[in-house]
């Protein structure tokens, strides 16, 4: 049986490119890297075709594109064999209806309407349609028209919805009519069920319901049962009426030993709530405090500075933040909104033509997903009163608000469920793409405005981590990342030199002028992030920059949008792209990668490093052992070549791989280090001691890493030291042999890293 959970390597399992049997041929390779357990991508069954999982069809299936239940069984077979372990990722907040015919559940509820023994398990809105489920699915309401009746079922193009019994005489509009369900265009801002944030392919599922937990469970149960995995990973719990409950009962199904970590994206002064049955996160918030700790304070001013040449003030992002998400509230959520407002007046018997207003100008104000742990039981009152203080003339409908929380439950459930959503809709999937400040720090689990993070603050959370969290995930790039690690690592690198870059762009702004000032800002620095140090500019690369500066300028939503694209602007982007591809500005741009990359790869292996010996499970994302150089979802999803890596792992120089080889390693020989030891800061000695940042993991391991090492290239380590506790220590990167004082320039001789374990017993 394998042990506990030491560490993870995700898998995006894919259909098309990566199953079951694909996993089960690569577990040599990744037991040979030190792995603990494989970390999958959902693996019920989804959308046909789908690239991701997260939208499950048949929550009570194993996907057979994947492989099915027994491709599930022979892999967690396989790698047992091997002493490694399996964990899942589930879906519990919603599941795919992009293909009605695909979900059988979706397709029972809309043939039966509310009869359906299924009409219970959805958060729909009944009263929207006068007891009819409203699907904005058509490009506009004139499109019923076109609706033909084909034996059982309406058919529009390759749209199919079912016919419930006795009503398919007559034509397809007619037949519509008799349904339980109203087809209406997609642009009418209304949704008839609750959504994943605004995806209205993704039906909210009501797990406060404990039949609907039961029944979309009971795969999971018996992976549990049959011993098939040892933990899971939950996608997105604030998006469920009842997180704390669902955990609870998720608890008592896996039992007291599985591990169980929740995508909680939490704010960097908010706590995760202590009494929660779970692990820990998957990690956001150890991703900002470890990249964040390589960012240089210094250069803080000059890309404000280089900010505010753009037109727009960086000071004014605060406001700019709480405007887009009073906007996510009453326009991309506008449905949500509503019917948040008919519960406030339903438990009230009060309305008010401000109240739409007063809700989105309070949710503004929160800064957090949701506000109901316990933990955070002070943050709404204090949002109540800033609101209140900031807009006196929406004091009334507050007060209906305010009302409402405290007598009715649904209503203080559904402003949740709408905060969560907001938040991310403005704040990951729109100022993320308008701060072009530092663009490393738009991250999500990051706040852009926080630049960086000192020594101090990082020492102070690992070691609350290790006391309150010390199995939480630690992750440095996921599915959802808009950057990979190693893109951030450089692009953090430019708070280092931020008059050089302002002066460089500044420069190819002039030569290739870009169609706007501030998307050229942000433009350049992701060019720079996946900019190779050769210079050669592959169709693949030039392709995959040109797909995400259109999601990223749609994102961004100041020039184009996903709804109502700019055909000029883009053009625009996209032949700026090509002559920054093909003339003057590549051969710089190639110069300055060059000049530091070696800065960056040092920032790069700090980052591994820390991320793989801090308090918590390291994650590996897959392929991230090597150098590379992803951007946002679809690109981080890529297929990984596994070949290369293998030779890699034999060759053992590739610096990132050994460091991961390393530590993983050194996880599995001293595992009691690892999950229960403590963590004590070390601070080095000398006039170029804030660039080494050091830690004990228990009395055995010691971790030190270069940070700011550009500055640090202008003055040399000099004379400072890291004094070793007691004992002899070996880096198990360079093999080197210390004790006592060692001198940061011979300890970092090899690597821009140390990785020292005491041998002296």
């Amino acid at each position: 049986m394998p042990s506990r959970v030491l560490s993870t390597y995700r898998l995006q399992m894919r259909g098309d490119c990566f199953t079951f049997a694909d996993a089960e041929e690569q577990l040599d390779y990744l037991d040979a890297l030190g792995v603990s357990h494989l970390y999958l991508s959902p693996i019920l069954t989804a959308t046909q075709g789908s690239t991701h999982g997260y939208d499950v069809t048949d929550p009570t299936t194993v996907s057979e594109e994947l492989g099915g239940p027994q491709g599930l069984a022979r892999l967690s077979q396989a790698a047992r064999a091997r002493g490694i372990g399996l964990i899942v990722d589930i879906v519990p907040n919603h599941v795919g209806v992009e293909r009605p015919e695909q979900n059988p559940w979706w397709w029972d509820v809309l043939k039966n309407g509310r009869d359906s023994v299924y009409s219970s398990f959805f958060d729909i809105d009944w009263d929207l349609g006068d007891g009819r489920i409203v699907l904005p699915v058509l490009g506009s309401d004139g499109d019923v028209a076109d609706l033909v009746v084909d034996g059982d079922v309406l058919r529009l193009g390759d749209l199919r919805y079912p016919i419930a019994p006795g009503t398919g005489s007559g034509t397809g509009p007619e037949v519509h009519e008799r349904q339980h369900y109203r087809l209406v265009g997609w642009q009418n801002g209304v949704c008839g069920y609750r959504r994943f944030f605004s995806i209205t392919s993704l039906a909210g599922l009501r797990q406060e319901d404990r039949k609907v937990f039961d029944a979309t469970h009971a795969e999971v149960k018996r992976w549990f049962d049959e011993g098939l995995v040892d933990g899971v990973r939950i996608d997105h719990p604030d998006g469920l009426s009842d997180p704390a409950g669902y955990l609870r009962w998720l608890r008592e199904l896996t039992g007291p030993d599985a591990w169980i970590v929740i995508e909680k994206i939490l704010a960097a002064d908010e706590p995760l709530e202590p009494t929660l049955p779970i692990a820990g996160t998957t990690g956001y918030d150890a991703m900002r405090e470890i990249g964040g700790v390589f960012v240089d304070a210094g250069g803080q001013q000059a890309l404000t500075h280089l900010f505010d040449s753009t037109g727009v003030p960086y000071s004014s992002m605060p406001e700019l933040a709480r405007t887009l998400k009073a906007e996510a509230v009453t326009e991309t959520l506008a449905s949500e909104l509503a019917r948040l407002r008919r519960t406030i007046v339903g438990a009230t018997g009060t309305d008010h033509d401000e109240l739409p207003a007063a809700i989105a100008a309070l949710l503004s104000r929160i800064g957090v997903y949701r506000s109901d742990y316990r933990s955070l039981s002070g943050v709404l009152p204090v949002a109540f009163a800033e609101t209140a203080a900031a807009e006196p003339d929406l004091a009334a409908p507050l007060a209906l608000v305010a009302t409402a929380l405290a007598t009715s439950a649904e209503a203080e459930v559904r402003l949740q469920q709408l905060c969560g959503a907001a938040t991310a809709k403005s704040m990951e999937d729109c100022l993320f793409y308008r701060d072009a400040r530092l663009v490393s720090l738009n991250e999500v689990g990051s706040e852009p405005h926080h630049f960086g993070v000192s020594v101090a603050e990082f020492h102070q959370r690992a070691a609350v981590r290790a006391r309150m969290w010390p199995a939480a995930m630690v992750a440095l790039t996921t599915h959802d990342t808009k950057r990979g690690e190693d893109v951030r690592a450089r692009i953090g690198l430019l708070s280092q030199v931020p008059s050089l870059w302002a002066e460089l762009t500044g420069k190819w702004s002039l030569a290739t002028p870009p169609p706007d000032a501030r998307t050229g800002l942000f433009l350049w620095q992701n060019l720079f992030g996946v900019w190779p140090a050769d210079g050669d500019i592959t169709d693949s690369l030039r392709q995959r920059v040109h797909g995400y500066a259109e999601k990223a300028i749609r994102e961004a939503a100041v020039h184009t949008t996903w709804n109502d694209p700019n055909a000029e602007f883009e053009s625009a982007v996209h032949s700026w792209l090509d002559a920054v591809f093909d003339g003057p500005v590549a051969a710089e741009m190639t110069s300055l990668v060059a000049r530091v990359d070696m800065h960056a790869r040092s920032d790069a292996l700090g980052q591994k490093l820390l991320g793989l010996t801090v308090p918590g499970v390291p994650d590996v994302y897959q392929g991230t052992e090597l150098w590379e150089d992803s951007l946002v979802d679809p690109d981080n999803r890529r297929p990984v070549n596994y070949p290369a890596r293998r030779e890699a792992l034999e060759a053992m120089r590739h610096p990132k791989l050994r460091v991961v080889a390393a530590a993983l390693a050194l996880r599995q020989q001293r595992p009691e280090t690892f999950c229960a030891g403590r963590y004590r800061p070390v601070l080095a000695d000398g006039r170029a001691a804030e660039h080494l940042l050091a830690f004990l993991r228990g009395d055995d391991v010691l971790t030190a890493v270069t940070r700011h090492s550009v500055r640090l290239s202008e003055t040399g380590w000099g004379d400072t030291a890291l004094t070793l506790p007691a004992g002899t220590w070996v880096d198990r990167l360079s093999g080197g042999r210390y004790e006592g004082s060692v001198g940061a320039a011979e300890l970092f001789t090899d690597l821009p890293v140390a990785l020292l374990e005491r041998v002296d017993g």
